[in-house]
């Protein structure tokens, strides 16, 4: 959430920021609200005064001048309640609009309506080149009894997989090796809830916009779509110490989406499911453009280092403004090389946020003059499953059938290759 005074202000980037983003939210209107806001709060508290100034004059009234005086306060009261009815009314108005305003991106973000309009900013490994014809992740799995989308389907219904053998193996050494690799860098491994309160999800900015891709329960609570709305909401309405910044986050958590308006897309396989795992990085950082930038270019960095072990050939694009969320105001996209598919497709995202989400959470800390200041945030994708068995899978197959484990990963395997089956 944006400070009311800096959308005051700065009216005009605000305007642009949201028309850059394509997101549609009345400015004019937010602002005519919050001068009647601000003019109603005056009201009240002069009401207030009224009544408080009568109620220490009574104490030391007579009889008569003390039944005078009650008589006078009755409007009083009543005009007190009227406008605190009309001060509520127009803050819920005014607080559906402002979590609705989206963050200004930054200027480097280009202009786009969609992914399609995201630009490549470096690529990285060979595409293989297969003196066979290569097959797709689906149809190599099935002959391994790696996965069981039959019976997935069945008991999970649409999108739904089971993975077996060694499809469960792999997935679960892809997990430990991103344990050891990110762990190295200094993070705190956490492992955060799923089911998670709609506080946690309006103060990370999935809601309102994002309602319809979330699955919500009858309590009111929604499971997440990742780690990051657990781990921003570990310090919700709470003030830390500057000498503890950056906070750096390895989480870990089942997450789940509900793929809406993903109709027709990826009906089958492991690039688009409904329950998934992810390891998720996540800092919070002191209130400055210099530290978010050095630090998000620092999280997509690690991520690249990762697919890189792994020998994965990829590329890392600049999302436009029209494929930013509410708010973000940069991110990056690194996407991996699928063979079946020939062409690249996300597996990581890097965003920063300055103070929207904090703001909107109420994390905070003291700077060094003393002064209260909301820390700024950021988080990027270390590595999702089962999505990437789609990569190393398609671009790690043999002509003979098999498939070689990648390098890092044999240790956590305890062999070489995934052999062809009898």
């Amino acid at each position: 959430m944006l400070d009311i005074k800096f959308i005051r202000e700065n009216k005009d980037v605000v305007i642009a920021g949201a028309k850059k983003k394509h997101i549609e939210v009345d400015i004019e209107q937010l602002l005519k609200l919050d001068d009647l806001r601000k003019e109603l709060q005056v009201k009240v508290e002069e009401k207030r005064a009224e009544q408080n100034t009568a109620s220490n004059a009574i104490a030391s009234a007579d009889d008569a001048e003390r039944a005078r005086i009650i008589d006078s306060m009755s409007s009083v009261k009543q005009a007190l309640k009227l406008s605190e009815e009309e001060l509520a009314k127009v803050m819920q108005d005014w607080r559906t609009l402002m979590v609705q305003v989206p963050n200004v991106p930054d200027m480097s973000v280009p202009d786009g309506d969609s992914d399609a309009d995201n630009q490549e900013i470096k690529t990285w490994g060979e595409i293989p080149k297969f003196d066979f014809e290569p097959k797709n992740h689906i149809d190599i799995m099935l002959d391994h009894n790696m996965v069981d989308l039959e019976r997935g389907t069945k008991v999970a219904g649409f999108r739904g997989y089971y993975l077996k053998n060694d499809g469960a193996r792999l997935a679960w050494a892809i997990w430990q090796y991103a344990q050891q690799f990110f762990l190295q860098k200094e993070f705190t491994p956490m492992i955060v809830p799923s089911l998670v309160r709609r506080e946690a999800f309006l103060g990370s900015g999935y809601l309102p916009q994002g309602e319809d891709d979330l699955y919500k329960t009858q309590d009111g609570d929604y499971l997440a779509g990742t780690a990051e709305v657990a781990t921003m909401g570990y310090y919700m309405n709470e003030v830390i110490e500057k000498s503890t910044l950056p906070e750096k986050f390895l989480s870990f958590s089942p997450c789940y989406r509900r793929e809406a308006g993903a109709h027709g897309k990826d009906t089958r396989g492991l690039i688009r499911v409904h329950e998934f795992y992810k390891w998720e990085q996540v800092i919070l950082c002191e209130a400055s453009h210099e530290e978010s930038v050095k630090w998000h270019e620092w999280l997509n960095r690690n991520t690249e280092e990762f697919i890189e072990s792994l020998k994965i050939p990829y590329h890392t694009v600049v999302n436009c403004g029209g494929d930013l969320g509410l708010g973000q105001v940069k991110k990056y996209d690194i996407e991996l090389w699928v063979p079946g598919e020939n062409t690249y497709r996300e597996i990581a995202s890097t965003s920063y946020f300055h103070d929207f989400q904090t703001r909107r959470l109420n994390i905070r800390y003291k700077d060094d003059a003393g002064i209260m200041r909301f820390a700024h945030s950021m988080n990027s994708t270390a590595v999702p499953t089962p999505r990437i068995l789609v990569s190393i899978i398609e671009n790690y197959q043999r002509a003979d059938g098999s498939i070689e484990i990648p390098e890092v990963l044999r240790s956590f395997m305890g062999k070489y290759a995934i052999e062809k089956r009898n």
